[in-house]
């Protein structure tokens, strides 16, 4: 009978321990089924002035100085339909990779390199980059 006692006593401090430590689920505070599958965290916000200057350092050898974009080079940013209907998110993934002469959707027949060629922008810089087109897109 003894055994039986200490067996409940146990099971009993285990049962409030579980409760206590509420189940093993997050501290998030928000309800997981508020977010959109795939998102955790807000994207950061690019800053539109610095991403001008990135932009000219960078896209505007194809893209031209007024992102109105270059005969046989880069789009016209300007009225781009692609950049107003893509959110940030997808724009950031879009520059990361690039679009290469095989992809069906290149209209140039010449390849956009990853990050405009120059590997050494950060994401917050592609997204500045990102704030500054938004400024342009009509």
């Amino acid at each position: 009978m003894r055994k039986t006692t200490l067996l409940l006593v146990l099971m009993a401090f285990l049962a409030l321990f579980l409760v206590a430590c509420g189940g093993g689920g997050d501290d998030s505070g928000g309800d997981e089924a508020d977010e959109p599958a795939g998102e955790t965290a807000a994207m950061p916000e690019g800053d539109a002035a610095a991403g001008e200057s990135k932009f000219q350092s960078t896209c505007a050898a194809c893209h031209g100085p007024d992102a109105k974009g270059l005969p046989n080079l880069g789009k016209d940013m300007t009225i781009s339909e692609f950049i107003g209907n893509s959110s940030d998110a997808e724009l950031l993934a879009f520059v990361k990779t690039g679009r290469p002469i095989g992809d069906p959707a290149n209209t140039t027949g010449v390849d956009m390199p990853p990050k405009g060629g120059n590997p050494a922008l950060s994401d917050q810089d592609l997204l500045d980059i990102i704030a500054f087109i938004r400024t342009v897109n009509e």
